[in-house]
């Protein structure tokens, strides 16, 4: 297992960036691959983005591609979400993740273990 606690998060404006950061604790780390999540009020948890564990391939949904950016420094056992251009709808609670399948494997079920959130507010 592995222990997540996600920073960052905040009250910004439409257009803004924001940086993300998920601290994991415990081992194996780099041999997982890392998700971002996010769960708006009234609506279930949705992918973001997902970074295999050598860093090397990304998924994104399409709702984010091109604005965000997700990375990993297995050295500090970090995984960063990097938010461009934020939108209103981008408000939502943002859950780190890890999952013992490939990147591509996107659907939460898929991830074990999960951080606590941290909430992104985007005021238009």
């Amino acid at each position: 297992q592995v222990q997540l606690v996600e920073s960052g998060g905040g009250l910004v404006q439409a257009g803004d960036s924001v940086r993300l950061s998920c601290a994991a604790s415990g081992r194996a780390f780099s041999s997982y691959t890392m998700g971002w999540f996010r769960q708006a009020p009234g609506k279930q948890r949705a992918f973001v983005a997902t970074i295999s564990s050598d860093g090397g391939r990304t998924n994104y949904a399409d709702s984010v591609k091109g604005r965000f950016t997700i990375s990993r420094d297995n050295a500090e056992n970090t995984v960063y979400l990097q938010m461009n251009t934020l939108k209103p709808e981008d408000t939502a609670v943002y859950y780190c993740a890890a999952s013992i399948f490939r990147s591509d494997y996107v659907v939460a079920a898929n991830f074990h273990s999960w951080g606590q959130g941290t909430q992104v507010t985007v005021s238009s």
